[in-house]
């Protein structure tokens, strides 16, 4: 038997409003869409966790063990501290700092020239001039702690700080010790040769560790990543510059340049652009330095509009980077979509506000009671 033809009317309209509170319209940017299509990938590229991902993978990949012969070559420097063990004469053994002259001082012995010298160097030493108070003397020398070899990483990255290192490193590996890039990393890392090249010179103005000044010119990435002016061998005043994209992706090792003791390594910040109000997804998302922001791609990356949004009062509060005012400009959202008006370009630290609308709201609201009233009647009859 079939159900009378009012009844069938109120089924079909309840289902309708059913599927719109379900299923409600979400606006997309057109002009997004063509883009994200166009080059199968997001609109907001690499993110920092994309970042450190790879960044893992290729630590594991390049990952290798240092052999002894690597270790013994490393060279004392000022502030490092020795633990001295003489066998024949436990009662000189101890642990000494190297001055800031480079020296240790040892009973019987005074003064001994250490900076410079590696550790089987040092036994050496020691054991020549231990010979005039015993008749074979056996010395072991052990760096317990590098306090000669700083580099400095600094900027967008988790744990930024000096790290003392053996001998050289990568840019990849100094990242990895600093915990990888923080989430407000943009996408370029800068190596400054020689910040810290002074550090433990001695009082003549000489190199107290004359493993650093002796280390070859670093080999750089290709002429544009480098600044104007640089020649092909850089000196030890340079900065280079590093895409970590290419870094990351390319697998060419001419970016994983060499880092060396007094070296800094920074990792530049992005800047950030927020989305807030009635958004799927509202927060920061992080700028590039190369990457052209607009209010569109913003709208993109907070996944689109909800359906409540009153799209013709859209605002851009911007700071004014000299003064710290603050002022907003209103745009009309739904003429943009609709092509009617250009997209507005946006600077790091905008704010792009879209308001929710009370009419749209009260409408979805009283939607949702009319539906939850006609399934009771259709239930009850």
């Amino acid at each position: 038997m079939q159900p009378p033809p009012e009844k069938r009317l109120t089924f079909l309209a309840v289902s309708l409003g059913a599927c719109l509170l379900l299923y409600p319209p979400v606006s997309h940017p057109q002009s997004v869409q063509d883009e994200s299509n166009r080059t199968g990938k997001p609109v907001q590229g690499e993110t920092p966790e994309d970042y450190n991902r790879r960044l893992q993978q290729l630590n594991q990949s390049l990952a290798t063990p240092a052999t002894d012969s690597e270790q013994g070559e490393y060279r004392i420097g000022s502030h490092d501290l020795l633990e001295i063990n003489v066998f024949e004469a436990p009662d000189l053994n101890r642990s000494l700092r190297v001055s800031a002259g480079g020296e240790i001082s040892m009973p019987l012995l005074g003064a001994v020239q250490s900076s410079g010298l590696t550790a089987r160097e040092l036994e050496g030493t020691l054991e020549v001039r231990l010979r005039q108070y015993m008749k074979d003397p056996h010395v072991g020398v052990f760096v317990t702690t590098v306090e000669s070899h700083p580099v400095s990483v600094v900027g967008a990255v988790k744990k930024p700080g000096v790290f003392q290192i053996r001998g050289t490193k990568t840019v990849l590996e100094m990242l990895s010790m600093a915990e990888g890039l923080s989430d407000d990393a943009g996408d370029e890392v800068l190596v400054m040769r020689g910040a810290g090249l002074h550090f433990g010179s001695d009082s003549n103005g000489g190199s107290a560790n004359p493993d650093v000044t002796a280390s070859p010119a670093p080999q750089s990435p290709s002429q544009t990543q480098m600044p104007s002016g640089a020649a092909d061998d850089l000196s030890y005043n340079d900065t280079i510059k590093i895409n970590l994209k290419d870094l990351l992706e390319s697998g060419d090792q001419r970016f994983n340049v060499a880092v060396y003791p007094g070296d800094i390594v920074k990792v530049t910040r992005g800047g950030i652009i927020y989305v807030i109000g009635d958004v799927k997804k509202p927060g920061g998302f992080v700028l590039k330095t190369d990457q052209n922001m607009s209010v569109l791609k913003a709208i993109a990356l907070a996944e689109g509009l909800n359906a409540t949004a009153a799209k013709s009062r859209t605002k851009i509060i911007r700071t004014d980077e000299k003064t710290g005012q603050r002022f907003e400009f209103p745009i009309d959202l739904g003429k943009v979509l609709a092509g009617k008006t250009p997209d507005t370009p946006l600077k790091p630290a905008d704010i792009v506000f879209i308001p929710n609308s009370s009419g749209k709201t009260m409408l979805y609201k009283g939607s949702e009671a009319a539906v939850a009233t006609a399934s009771g009647l259709i239930i009850w009859r």
